[in-house]
C-alpha cells in the first residue's frame, strides 16, 4: 500500500512539474480532515443554538419572580397564585409530546419559531390583566409555546454534532440554560424594584420576539422532513413505549424532578422555619446553581467516554442523599451542603440522560422522545410540589424530604434492570 501511494505521488508531482504547477500531497490518511472539517462546522450552528436557548429562558424566566407580586396586587392568595404556575407547568407537560411529533413530521423550525412567539405574546397579555383568572390564561399560553420551543432545540443539538460529543454537547446546552434560568429570575426581581411589575412583562415580550426573529434567520436546519401519514407517524411513535432503555430514561427524569420540585417549593419555607431570611435562603439556591452549572460541560465531555448509565445512577443516589439530608440539618452551612450535593446530583442526572435519549432513537423519532423527556421534566416537578403539599398537612418536612429521597433511590434501583434489556 505504501509503495502504491509512493508511486502515485511521484506521478502527480511529475505531471505538476512538466506543467509549471506546485505538485500535490497525497495524504496516507483519506477522509480525516473531512472528519475534522465536518467537527468544526457542527460547531458554529451549535453556539447558535446555545446562544438562542439562552437568550430564550432568559427572557422568559424574568416573568418567574414577578407574577406572584403581580398576581397578589389584584388580590390573589397563596391559592391561585400556586395554580397559575400549576397550570403553566400542566400544560408544558402535556403539550410536549405532541409538540415533538409535531417536530419529527413537519421539522424543528416552525415548532421553535411558534414557541418563541407564543411564549412573547402571553408575557404581553399579562400586562393587559386585571384578574389573576387572565394571568392563568396568558399562563397557559406561555406553557403552550415552552412545550413547542424546548423539545424542537433538543432535537437539533442531537441533529448538528458529531455521534461521539453528544454528551459535550448536552453539557454546554444544558449549562447556557440554566445560567439562563438563574440570571432571569434574579434580573426580573431587579427590573420589577427599579421600573415596575407590568413593565418586566413588557421587556420580557420585546425581548422574546427579538429572539424568535433571531431564530427564524439563523436557526440550523434540521434533518429533512418525514412526509409520512399521521396513521403511520403514530404507529411508529408507538414503538417507543416498547423501548424499556427510553422508559428507563423517563423513570430518571420524573424520578429526579419529583425531587427537585420539592427543593424547589419547600425548601424556603422549611428554612424560613427555622428563622433564616430570604438573603439566607437565596445562599441555599445560589449553592446549587453554581454547582449545577459549573458540573455539567466536564460531567458532559466525561459522559463521553464512560458508561453513562453510571453517570445517572449517582447522580439519582447524590439526589436521595441531599432531600433526605435536608430535613435532618439546620444550620446554614449544612443546609448549603446539601444543596451543593443536590446540584451536582442534578447535573450528572440530566446531562446524562440527554445524551442517553439522543442515542436510543432514530434522528426520525427524536423531536418526539424529546418531547417526552420535556413532559417528564414539569410533570415531575408539578407532582412533587402537588403530593408533598398535600402530605405535609399530616407529616413534617424531614419525613416529606425523606420521601422525596426515597423516590429519587427507588428510581436509581429500577434504572439499570431497565437498562439492560434486550430491546
Amino acid at each position: 500500500m505504501k509503495r502504491l501511494v509512493a508511486t502515485a505521488q511521484e506521478a502527480a508531482t511529475t505531471d505538476a512539474e512538466a506543467a509549471g504547477q506546485k505538485p500535490p500531497v497525497l495524504s496516507n490518511f483519506p477522509g480525516k480532515t473531512d472528519i475534522m472539517t465536518s467537527a468544526q462546522k457542527s460547531m458554529t450552528p451549535f453556539l447558535l443554538l446555545c446562544l438562542i436557548g439562552f437568550a430564550a429562558f432568559f427572557s422568559s424566566y424574568l416573568r418567574i419572580p414577578v407574577m406572584p407580586l403581580l398576581a397578589a396586587t389584584m388580590g390573589a392568595g397563596p391559592a391561585q397564585i400556586g395554580t397559575i404556575n400549576g397550570a403553566f407547568m400542566l400544560t408544558t407537560g402535556l403539550l410536549s409530546i405532541p409538540a415533538g411529533l409535531l417536530a419529527d413530521r413537519i421539522g424543528r423550525t416552525v415548532p421553535i419559531i411558534a414557541g418563541v412567539s407564543a411564549t412573547a405574546i402571553s408575557s404581553l397579555l399579562v400586562t393587559l390583566c386585571h384578574q389573576p383568572e387572565q394571568i392563568a390564561s396568558a399562563y397557559i399560553l406561555f406553557g403552550a409555546g415552552l412545550a413547542a420551543f424546548a423539545p424542537g432545540m433538543l432535537s437539533l443539538v442531537a441533529d448538528v454534532m458529531p455521534p461521539n460529543r453528544l454528551g459535550q454537547a448536552y453539557g454546554w446546552y444544558t449549562t447556557a440554560i440554566y445560567i439562563a434560568m438563574t440570571l432571569g429570575p434574579a434580573t426580573g426581581g431587579y427590573l420589577a424594584k427599579t421600573v415596575g411589575l407590568r413593565q418586566v412583562f413588557i421587556v420580557s415580550g420585546c425581548l422574546l420576539a427579538a429572539v424568535a426573529l433571531l431564530a427564524l434567520f439563523v436557526l440550523p436546519k434540521g434533518p429533512p422532513r418525514h412526509k409520512t401519514d399521521l396513521h403511520a407517524a403514530l404507529s411508529a411513535s408507538f414503538e417507543l413505549l416498547h423501548n424499556s432503555r427510553l422508559l428507563a430514561c423517563l423513570l430518571a427524569t420524573i424520578g429526579s424532578c419529583i425531587g427537585f420540585g420539592v427543593f424547589l417549593t419547600f425548601i424556603p419555607l422549611y428554612a424560613a422555619q427555622q428563622g433564616y431570611d430570604p438573603a439566607q435562603i437565596g445562599l441555599i439556591f445560589a449553592a446549587q446553581a453554581i454547582t449545577n452549572v459549573v458540573g455539567r460541560v466536564p460531567i458532559g465531555s466525561l459522559s463521553d467516554r464512560v458508561d453513562r448509565r453510571w453517570l445517572v445512577a449517582v447522580g439519582l443516589i447524590f439526589l436521595a442523599i441531599a432531600l433526605a439530608s435536608f430535613g435532618q440539618m439546620v444550620r446554614l452551612p449544612c443546609l448549603m451542603a446539601c444543596a451543593v450535593v443536590m446540584g451536582m446530583g442534578m447535573a450528572l442526572t440530566f446531562t446524562a440522560i440527554g445524551a442517553l435519549i439522543a442515542e436510543l432513537v432514530p434522528t426520525v423519532q427524536r423531536g418526539l422522545a424529546m418531547g417526552m423527556y420535556n413532559s417528564c421534566v414539569y410533570l415531575g416537578m408539578m407532582t412533587g410540589a402537588t403530593a408533598l403539599g398535600v402530605a405535609l398537612k399530616r407529616i413534617a418536612y424531614p419525613a416529606g424530604f425523606a420521601a422525596a429521597g426515597s423516590a429519587a433511590l427507588v428510581t436509581a434501583l429500577l434504572f439499570f434492570p431497565m437498562m439492560r434489556r434486550r430491546q
